[in-house]
């Protein structure tokens, strides 16, 4: 049985996707990360960067481990079962190239665009721009990757685990999926897998994005002060 410190966000997504597809047992505690369960010394003592996902896996070879960071994760449960993560040096790396890709660029990005497009309590224009120009740079090296095959790194994989989730939210980033053909028929398809739909769906009942985040929350999860809540003076 893996433990599996969760959220139903983007990142939350990947490793219970990925336990899905995988058909291992896990139990997801909740880590309300709204609430700030993420900073609590408890959780501090599993993940010190204070982020979620975790996992524990108590019957890993040579007794339990504890992971953090999605993509570590999603490694080890490759390696752990054998699947979605090719043994040969060639397959794996070309699927490891892309999950770094989503780590390092899709991600990020993505999420910066999330804060200054939808949850920032001020507009700033230079931020938006640059973030939503981002995120349509990297959906076209996806395009383009995605005109060569299926799957971004050969046959499906954590590749592809990683980078579906964070497609969810095209909208969020201000991306219309019809710019990126390639793109929207790969995520249709990744999609449409049953495992996805499950994993995809826990926690859902948790929280409500289509609510607006109070004031409080904004506060808890993204360290604000008052002041950043009041509107800039505009000089005249």
């Amino acid at each position: 049985m893996i433990d599996i410190y969760f959220w139903p966000t983007g990142n939350g997504k990947k490793i219970t996707i990925m336990c899905e597809e995988c058909a291992l047992p896990y139990r997801v505690i909740p880590v309300n990360i709204n609430k700030g369960d993420q900073s609590t010394p408890g959780y501090s003592l599993l993940n010190p960067n204070n982020k979620m996902p975790t996992i524990v896996d108590a019957e890993a070879k040579g007794g339990p481990i504890t992971i953090f960071e999605s993509g570590a994760i999603l490694e080890y449960l490759g390696e752990k079962t054998g699947k979605f993560l090719p043994k040969d040096l060639h397959g794996k790396f070309r699927v490891l190239q892309w999950v770094y890709w989503q780590i390092g660029g899709l991600g990020p990005m993505a999420g910066q665009a999330h804060h200054f497009l939808r949850y920032a309590p001020q507009k700033v224009e230079y931020a938006m721009h640059r973030f939503r120009t981002e995120c349509a740079r990297l959906y076209k090296v996806m395009d383009t990757q995605l005109a060569k095959g299926e799957y971004l790194a050969g046959e499906y994989s954590i590749a592809d685990i990683a980078c579906w989730p964070w497609v969810v939210r095209h909208d969020w980033q201000e991306q219309n999926l019809d710019d990126f053909p390639n793109v929207k028929r790969w995520f249709a398809a990744v999609g449409a897998r049953p495992a996805v739909e499950r994993g995809a769906a826990v926690g859902k009942e948790w929280t409500s994005f289509a609510q607006p985040m109070s004031d409080a929350d904004k506060k808890q999860l993204f360290n604000l002060r008052d002041e950043d809540f009041k509107k800039p003076v505009t000089g005249g």
